[in-house]
This record gives structure tokens, sequence and C-alpha cells, in this order.
């Protein structure tokens, strides 16, 4: 990112996962993090006489007479290439091209994840800029655009300006300009907070690499005096005339002063950027700037200067970094997916400054909006609203591909290089806003918010390999204290086992020598000695069954949560589980499972646990809560009521309790839409509704599917993810008076874990 030494290989972690649960995510299953789908059916041989040849030859042949319509007929226009040579890998420094893959597939992944922009990654073996520019400048066929990433300054800058010369299509070093559109979007605020002008705003900016390079160039161009902009290296301001450790591009920004330090330029400044290394800014620097200073400290893994250091010395200040676990993170992520897919859309020949800033102007005005509830739940326990500590938008706000891309687009099609212009931008934002499924942005939500909000969570098999495994994620991923049930030499001897060093913070309970046995087996006679228990009945149960004393543990507040259910089936589990903790009154309790596809987006599916043939009333309880959780991850819920009948076709006796259950809710109210009795293919496809029921109350797919009972949803659950790409969660439990979750016996560490952090984040909302 600058010009100042890189930091080792060993010296460079993340916080929130161990270099082993990194190789395991990466190794497991199909290596990578990236496959080709197919989009059409190629079953019979027709199919593929279709797809290849004789049928291929159709598309060939119109592209040969009109090069656009290769838009049409291939993915082109959906398709972007990830390239770098490992140059500049992370804050790793040159470790190859093919080391950096790893890298390249995961900017591939945020590609489809945040725009549902389709990509590959290119890993060009050679650090001789011609060699690269010839190796990537005829690849332009195959793709709608060239986002690089990770070569080093100052041979990017080449790179970029001569594909930018030789290509049609847009070439975007990311890490030049992505850190630029989002630094400037929080600046555009920090500016209006502090009332400046940016004209006369004076910045200093230290780090004189790619980034810092970018974003000197795009602050000028959106108006920002060039005499107002002091750019430092490690050898100091680079001051016009200065000769040492100076290039083309340092130059073009040198300026005439007469301050040699970053301490000098500093003093009187208004705004200081760095994208350098961590210490590089002392409080004594900060004291010197101007009144109410604007601090983006970028540097990564660690700030040049930490924002409890910076308000310490300025408490007037306002305060950015590259950090999640601060506020205001200038995230490249807010940028590049979005960018492209606005550029993709209108066909544009190049990204130019007008789009950098519409994307970077975009990202401002919409951290200055109202946040969504899903969103404001990850912000440290308090909503976000826009201020000093929110300047930039949140990385999970579902609005970003509806803000930024259309901003893109439109600045693309005003100045001319666009090839497509799109004429309706209003219907383009709302097709953009149904195009990515805002389940994942909710999930993800629900993780910070737990981040924020650390909860005590029993994980009652402790002894299990994959349960201890699941328990030190949830640990590094910040989700708090984990409490393992179990024998604490057992599980130590379990985890060297493994070879993994269990970290500090996660806590032990022996269920048959606590010091708590006394009190929960006290708390559970009281409950049960009505129901034919005796107290050494109950002191067995909380002395041998693990279920049974976590539930105890959390419903006497010694603990937030429970997730249970590798070693017992859901049955036996739930058995447990219920002598402690009873439902919420007039509640239902059941299970909801999580359908996550490719193609429906988010289906949410109940009772996938508990009723195995719920009546009428029971229906509708199962609808309400349903409808309830399909809001907390950003869902309007559309609910239907599912049976092998549609509306009275075919007769027979078990759409009765289903009708029942439609009317009890209409009789009562409710504040989603719902109906039923339905087929499962009327009610997720809304044209054949529209076409056969017109009379149908749902807007659109049904995204909440009640079961008729237990053995339908349990079969529908069960088989959806080995016959499909889909993945289900869950079932999760809903209803009980404390947080509990059962996963399935079979469940893998990571799907522990996801549980456990939902199990996390319902006792935070209680």
């Amino acid at each position: 990112m600058d010009d100042a030494k890189q930091p080792p290989v060993e010296d460079t972690r993340t916080a929130r996962v161990t270099a082993e649960e990194a190789l395991a995510m990466h190794a497991e299953g199909r290596p990578g993090k990236l496959e080709i789908r197919l989009t059409k059916p190629l079953i019979t041989a027709r199919d593929l006489s279709l797809a290849y040849s004789p049928g291929v030859a159709e598309p060939c042949l119109h592209i040969a007479r009109d090069a656009r319509l290769a838009y049409d007929y291939t993915a082109k226009g959906n398709f972007v290439a990830v390239v770098s040579n490992g140059t500049a890998v992370l804050g790793l420094g040159n470790l190859g091209a093919l080391a950096s893959k790893p890298v390249m597939e995961g900017k591939a992944a945020l590609f489809k994840r945040f725009a549902d922009v389709d990509s590959i990654d290119l890993c060009v073996d050679t650090e001789d800029v011609d060699a690269f520019v010839n190796a990537v400048r005829y690849l332009g066929p195959s793709f709608g655009g060239i986002n690089l990433e990770d070569i080093k300054a100052p041979e990017c800058f080449v790179i970029e300006q001569r594909l930018r010369e030789l290509m049609d299509i847009p070439v975007f070093h990311d890490d030049q300009h992505g850190t630029a559109i989002v630094a400037a979007a929080g600046l555009i605020n920090a500016l209006h907070l502090t009332g400046r002008d940016i004209a006369t705003t004076r910045l200093v900016i230290n780090g004189a690499g790619a980034a810092s390079i970018a974003c000197a160039e795009l602050v000028k161009a959106m108006g920002m005096r060039p005499e107002n902009v002091i750019l430092c290296d490690t050898k100091g301001v680079i001051w016009r005339g200065r000769t040492e450790g100076m290039n083309q591009w340092k130059s073009a920004h040198a300026v005439t002063t007469s301050a040699r330090t970053l301490a000098q330029a500093l003093e009187g400044a208004d705004v200081f950027f760095g994208l350098s290394v961590k210490g590089a800014l002392t409080q004594e620097m900060v004291r010197a700037m101007a009144d109410k200073p604007i601090i983006f400290a970028m540097a990564n893994p660690d700030p040049e200067i930490t924002p409890d250091e910076a308000r310490a010395a300025r408490p007037d200040a306002i305060i950015a970094t590259g950090r999640s676990d601060y506020p205001n993170q200038v995230n490249n992520v807010l940028g590049f997916p979005f960018i492209f897919r606005g550029a993709l859309d209108v066909r544009a020949s190049t990204i130019n400054d007008a789009m950098k800033i519409a994307a970077a102007e975009s990202l401002a005005m919409l951290a200055r909006e109202d946040v969504p509830e899903e969103v404001s739940g990850a912000g440290a326990g308090k909503a976000l609203r826009f201020g000093p500590d929110y300047i930039i938008p949140n990385a999970f706000d579902p609005r970003l591909i509806s803000r930024v891309s259309p901003a893109v687009a439109k600045a693309a099609m005003d100045t001319g290089v666009a090839r497509r212009p799109i004429m309706d931008l209003q219907r383009y934002a709302r097709d953009l806003a149904n195009r990515l499924d805002a389940t994942v942005g909710a999930l993800e939500a629900i993780a910070e918010s737990v981040r924020q909000n650390p909860r005590r969570v029993v994980f009652a098999e402790g002894e299990e390999e994959k349960v201890i495994r699941a328990a030190i994620a949830f640990r590094n991923a910040g989700y708090g204290t984990p409490v393992l049930v179990g024998r604490e030499e057992r599980i130590n001897a379990v985890a060297a086992a493994l070879g993994i060093p269990l970290p500090e913070g996660i806590e032990f309970q022996n269920a048959r020598v606590s010091d708590s046995n006394r009190r929960y087996a006290e708390f559970l006679y009281a409950k049960r000695q009505r129901q034919g228990f005796l107290f050494r009945d109950c002191q067995r149960l909380v002395n041998q069954d693990r279920n049974v004393f976590a539930a105890c543990m959390v419903a006497m507040g010694d603990a937030d949560a429970v997730v249970t259910g590798t070693t017992r089936s859901f049955s036996v589990a739930m058995e447990g589980i219920s002598m402690a903790i009873d439902p919420v009154p007039g509640r239902v309790v059941f299970g909801v499972s999580i359908i996550v596809s490719r193609r429906a987006g988010t289906v949410l599916v109940a009772d996938t646990a508990v009723h195995e043939r719920p009546d009428a009333e029971t229906l509708a309880g199962i609808a309400r809560g349903s409808a309830a959780a399909a809001r907390r991850l950003g869902l309007e819920p559309r609910v239907a009521f599912l049976s092998f009948s549609t509306f009275g076709d075919p007769r027979g006796t078990i759409p009765g309790s289903i009708r029942d259950a439609v009317k009890l809710l209409a009789e009562k109210g409710a504040d989603f839409e719902f109906d039923g009795e339905m087929a499962a293919d009327v009610a997720l496809d809304p044209g054949l509704r529209a076409s056969l029921y017109p009379f149908c109350r749902l807007s659109g797919p049904a995204n909440v599917l009640i079961m008729p009972g237990l053995h339908a949803a349990h079969i529908l659950a069960r088989s959806v993810p080995r016959l499909t790409s889909a993945t289900v969660i869950g079932p999760l439990l809903t209803g009980l008076s404390h947080s509990v979750q059962i996963v399935p016996m079979q469940a893998g560490v990571n799907q522990i874990l996801d549980v456990a952090c939902l199990a996390a984040h319902a006792a935070t909302s209680r």
C-alpha cells in the first residue's frame, strides 16, 4: 500500500480465525472457493445440441457479424477477471502469483456475494510489466471488466494506465481506487459535519503507494486544491525540488512547502489520511492539527493511531480506520462490487473519475439515511445514526447495491462511456434491490451484533471433538464466552490429540462436581415436584444429564444460551431442555429451518422439529412465529400454508385444519401476507398462481412455508441439501423462554458455530 517496509508473513494474523480454521475451510470438500455452475439445463441430447454443436454455431455467426451481440449470447456482460502477479499480497508482501490465488479467489467470491458479478481469478506469473500487460490485454473478448489486485507500486500505475489505453472494457486497480472511493465518501461526510469546504481544506497523506496516490488524485478531482494536499513517504514530505526516493507519480503531487516532516506538515492541517504503518501518527501530531480534526488512520492490520489514542488527544476528532472493530471502517467491499455492477450493466468502456466520484457521493448520502433495523442491530448495541461515529455505511447494508450501482451507471451515461444506456434508473435500482438475497446480509449483521454484544453460550456436549472445535471458533470469532460442559481433563486431552491449543476465555463446567449442582437441583425440584419428581430425581438429572445441567445454567442466569444435539436425537435433547426451560406464555414452540438457494433465495420452512400433526390453532401460531423470524432475517414475510391440495382441489381430510388456520389468522388479523392451502409449486411460482388462482392474497413468491405436519417438513428439510446446492440452517427452535438451539446429530463444526451465533443473538434480543 505504501513504500514502507512490509511486515513479515508471520506477523500478519486475523484476530477472528486460527490458522488451522482458515486452512481447513479452504481445504474441506472441493478445495478452494470457486466452481463453475451451468445456467442452462444440459440433460438430453437436444440440450447438448443447442448448447454446443451444432446449435452453438448460430450465436458464433451473429457475434462475428456484430461484436456487441457477445453481451446477449454469452456471459461476457457479467464476467470480470481478477488479475494479479502477487507482488503485494494483502500486507504480506511479494508472495508471487501462485500464493496470491487464495486472495484472488476470495475477491471473486466477494464480487458474487455482494453484487452478483461472476468472476474468475487469473494469476499471472511475471513481474515484468510488458509481459504482464501483454498477457492481459488479449483477454478482452472474454470479460466485461478487469479488476487488478495486489500489484505493487509503482508498476501498478504503469500496468493500469497501459491496459486502460489498450482495452475497451473497464480496467480498475482496486488497491488504488477502492480505498480512495470509500475514504472520499467518509471525507464528504466528515467535512459536512465539521462545516468545512473541500476547496479550502488542508489534507496530509502519509504513505506514497498505490492507495495514497489514488486518494490524492480523487480528492483533487473532487475540488480540493492541489497546494492543500501534502503527500509524505518514509523520507518525509514530498516537496517540489526533492530528488531522493522520487518517481514520476510522487513528483506529480509535490508541493511548494517549508515542511519537511510529517509532524511539520500536520501543523494546522484539517485532515490526515494514513496509508502507512502502525504508530506513524502520534498524539502530539494530532494536537497540532486544526479544530475538529479529521483522522483516517487506514493502515492494516493496525492503524497509525488508535481511535482511543486520537480521541484522548483531541476529543473533537472524527476518526476512521480500516478495521471492523472500530466505527467508520474504510472497507473496499463498499465500493468495487457495486462499481463494477453499474459499469457492466451499461457496458461501460472504462471507469472514469466521474464514476468514482458518483460512487463516493452515493456512499456518503446513504450514510445519512435511516439505517435498517437489521443493520443497525450490528452497531455495538446502539442504533447506527449519521454522526461522527457513522460517516461510512455499514458493509451489511442491503441498500448498497441499489444506491451505488445506479449512481455509477448514471455517471457513465452522463460522461459518454456507456454503450447501453439504462432509460429507467428507478426501475434499475428496484431490480438491483431484488437481485441479492437479503438474508445473507442479515445473517452477517447478526454475527456482527453478537460480536458487539458477546454472550455466554453453553455447549452441552463439551467433550465432543466437533463441539470443542466450534467452541474455539466461537471464542476466536469474538462472539463471547463458550462454556464447555464436560470433564476438563478429557476436553484438554481431546484438544491436545487434535493439536489445537485451547484459547483463553473458554470455561469448563463438570456437571458431576459443579458447585452449582445443589442450587440447580433445588430449582428443578421446585418446578417438577408436582409432576412426580423427587428431590433425588432432580439431583440425578442435574448430575448426569448435561442437557438438564446446561438448561438449568441458562434458566438461572448463569449463561445466556444453550447449544446441544450432536450426541442425542432432537426429541431426547428437547426432553432434557424442557425439564428446566418453559415455553413463552401464549407462544408455540416449534422449529424453523432456513433454506438458502441460488434460485429461490431464502425460504423458511416450519415446523421442522416439534409438532407431528399440528391443529389449526398451532398452525396459526407457527405462522406468526415464522413471520417474525423472517423479519429478523430482513425478509418481508409471504406465508403459504402447504398441502397436496390447492384451494380444495383435490379434496381430502388433511387440508381441513390448514383452511381453519388460515381462517383463524384472517379473523384475528395478521401484519403479514398469508394464504393457503396450496401446493408447493403454486406457492413458489407467482406466474402459475396468477394464471390459475388470481384471488390468492400473496403478492410474490412465498418465502415462509408452513408445512401440514412434521413428516412433510422433515422430509423436505433433509432432502433439499442432498438433492440441490441449497444450504439448510436449522431447525432453529423458537418459542422457548430462554435461548436454546438443538443442532442435528450430523451437524459439522461450521453449522454448530452458526447456530451458536444465532442462539447468542436470540439471547441478546430478548
